[in-house]
């Protein structure tokens, strides 16, 4: 059913109980005005005369209708002329009666009807007025008892009898419109139906711009005027559409991220894989042949395929850092740990290049909160980078100490040919999309400085690139650390491999 069609029952609902009962007030309001015009009748009457001449006769007195002439076939003929001069007083309402009875409800005229029990227990318990009909309504048959200023003598109560609207040929006694009560019912409902006007056109405006919402994707707004509950719809709408919009945007970017992961892997996996085909065709030329195997084609094959698994586990965590924050976990991490684990992963590289691989680490651990997953890759890639660009017989130290605060500084330094002063500030700022980020050749960068800086930032640290005292490249990991870490003890010395 919509919503007109339930807004004008409603109205009807509404308006049927109001003009039933602004009916009722009028017949009553009627009722109450016959009342006090019978009475009015009766009192005037008594007072300009009547009382004498009832007091006089009461045996006899009674103001009666003149009664109809007998006709012919039924008929009333026209009623017969009063004999003598008329009676004295206000002129009786058309058709009614008037009788006189004592104190005790008692007429001495033997014409005048019993006095009802309802009209005598109202005297009795001294009200002024009483009236009783047959039904409830203007046009009933009414009689009205009226107790007059004297209350003694044959003539203390006055009975009107009215023979109602409809059974007499004459007016009544007071106008009664019944049209009237309906002008004010219609103009209840006129006011309704204007006032659900504006609301059912606001709606519909609303429902157009709800569907041409959704067709845009949610983009744009909806009309937020006024401060009701439509309003208060548009604006729930309207927040919706922008919590889909983002959902949408984050689902998009996600998607975005994985097809960037896909062609970034795919790009960068074949060409060092293609160079590992290489190498191990000819290994296996070698073995088919008989001859010995050169140790530098071996080397080569195992620097690849350690590129390979660095290039792999660098798109995963350049793919988690672009998914934002809900994917990273935030775990105690003991950093002692992490630097054991990254410097025993690159020293078998190490050895093959000819560089010396070492690390020094504070006692206690120092423990701080973060992903250790993320930090594990951030510090591997520090480490691979400064041994694959070093020199044979260079060297790299990894140096994890306290400072004060409490603080804690993680130093990846080394002494090989180093970086230009004008490069240092553009290493962190390479993208993942970036095909210079993806270069291989010497002094070329990948994605690994950028994950460690993207790294450090979620953290809240901060990543430090210049030379060490050394000549090579230093890369500093600042951070502070939870206030449980322990106590501050003397910085680590730098392995003296690298002094040398």
């Amino acid at each position: 059913m919509k919503l007109r069609m339930r807004l004008a029952l409603m109205t009807v609902a509404v308006a049927v109980p109001v003009a039933l009962c602004m009916g009722w007030l009028h017949v009553a309001s009627q009722v109450r005005a016959l009342e006090s015009a019978l009475s009015e009748y009766a009192l005037a009457h008594m007072l300009s005369g009547g009382r004498e001449r009832c007091e006089a006769a009461p045996e006899s007195w009674s103001i009666e209708p003149p009664r109809a002439r007998p006709g012919t076939g039924g008929d009333r003929g026209p009623p017969p002329r009063p004999r003598g001069p008329p009676p004295e007083g206000p002129r009786p309402p058309p058709g009614s009666r008037l009788y006189a009875y004592d104190a005790q409800l008692s007429a001495r005229n033997p014409a005048a009807p019993a006095v009802a029990p309802s009209l005598a227990e109202a005297m009795r318990q001294g009200e002024a007025l009483a009236s009783r009909a047959s039904a409830f309504g203007v046009d009933e048959p009414r009689e009205v008892l009226v107790r007059m200023p004297w209350g003694t003598g044959p003539c203390a109560f006055a009975l009107v009898q009215w023979p109602g609207r409809f059974n007499t040929e004459e007016r009544s006694p007071v106008p009664f419109p019944h049209e009237y009560w309906l002008i004010p019912t219609g103009i209840a409902l006129a006011g309704v139906l204007f006032a659900l006007g504006p609301v059912v056109r606001r709606l519909r405006q609303l429902t157009g711009e709800v569907r041409t919402f959704v067709r845009s994707a949610y983009q744009g707004s909806l009309t937020q005027t006024g401060n009701d509950e439509i309003s208060e719809l548009a604006r729930a709408f309207d927040e919706a559409g922008r919590e889909v919009r983002a959902q949408m945007e984050l689902k998009e970017k996600r998607e975005q991220t994985l097809r960037s992961f896909l062609e970034n892997t795919t790009h960068d996996v074949m060409i060092p894989l293609t160079v590992l085909q290489g190498h191990l065709a000819e290994l296996q030329q070698h073995a088919v042949n008989g001859t010995p195997v050169d140790a530098s084609a071996v080397a080569a094959a195992s620097q690849e395929a350690h590129y390979m698994a660095a290039l792999i586990h660098n798109l995963g965590a350049a793919a988690r850092l672009e998914a934002g924050e809900p994917s990273v976990q935030r775990v105690p991490v003991n950093l002692n740990a992490l630097v054991e684990r990254c410097v025993g992963r690159h020293r078998p590289i190490a050895r093959q290049q000819g560089v010396q691989l070492d690390y020094a680490v504070p006692e206690p651990p120092v423990w701080l909160t973060g992903d250790d997953t993320l930090i594990e890759q951030a510090v591997s890639n520090v480490i691979y980078n400064a041994v694959r660009y070093n020199a044979r017989g260079g060297h790299v130290a990894v140096v994890l100490d306290r400072q004060p605060g409490p603080a804690f500084r993680l130093r990846v330094l080394d002494d090989g040919p180093g970086i230009p002063e004008g490069e240092l500030s553009r290493l962190v700022e390479r993208r993942v999309r970036g095909d210079a980020a993806r270069t291989r050749g010497p002094g070329g960068h990948g994605l690994g400085l950028n994950i460690a800086w993207k790294v450090a930032v979620l953290h809240g640290w901060s990543l430090q690139l210049g030379r060490s005292e050394y000549g090579g490249l230093q890369v500093d990991f600042l951070g502070e650390l939870p206030a449980s870490s322990g106590p501050d003890t003397e910085d680590p010395q730098v392995p003296g491999a690298l002094r040398a």
